[in-house]
């Protein structure tokens, strides 16, 4: 069986995760990018140095040793937010499910929420497995999708 793990992410891992969530189809299943720094190599590099810098809480997923995504945690407001995505070829692998999992025991700060596109049926499945109770949708502009669309919310209070 292939080993996953997290390191936190370190600034030579960002041209990779660059390439991975540039992706169109990537970023149609994300759905809310960044709209500044989704396509923007130079953008993208600056604003993640900066929340590398900060402590951003964000960790690196390798499969045994190789990129193959990220996991995070960000703040919406005062409400933190799970975040996570796996580069495409990887996709069907359970690596996002693994991820989640590995991350979610690093966490210290409940209640948790995720959030996806409702259409985006893999991502809510993984979050649901996690514990994740759906809450609510909600609707917003969706720069993958250059249009605004239904998110669905979800909340762990703890593991």
């Amino acid at each position: 069986m292939k080993a996953v793990e997290l390191r936190k992410t370190q600034l030579s891992d960002l041209d990779t995760l660059f390439d991975y969530q540039a992706d169109d189809e990537a970023g149609y299943m994300a759905a809310f990018v960044n709209p500044t720094s989704w396509k923007d190599r130079e953008a993208y590099i600056a604003k993640w140095e900066k929340l590398l810098q900060d402590g951003a809480d964000s960790w690196t997923i390798l499969l045994d040793g190789v990129i193959v995504g990220s996991v995070g945690k960000w703040m919406m407001g005062d409400e933190p937010q799970l975040t996570y995505g796996i580069a495409k070829p990887f996709w069907g692998q359970g690596l996002a499910t693994t991820a989640v999992e590995l991350f979610l025991k690093k966490v210290d700060t409940w209640p948790l929420y995720g959030r996806a596109a409702s259409d985006n049926i893999r991502s809510i499945k993984i979050l649901e497995r996690a514990g994740f109770k759906k809450t609510g949708t909600d609707r917003a502009f969706a720069a993958a999708r250059n249009e605004e669309i239904e998110e669905t919310i979800l909340r762990l209070d703890g593991i």
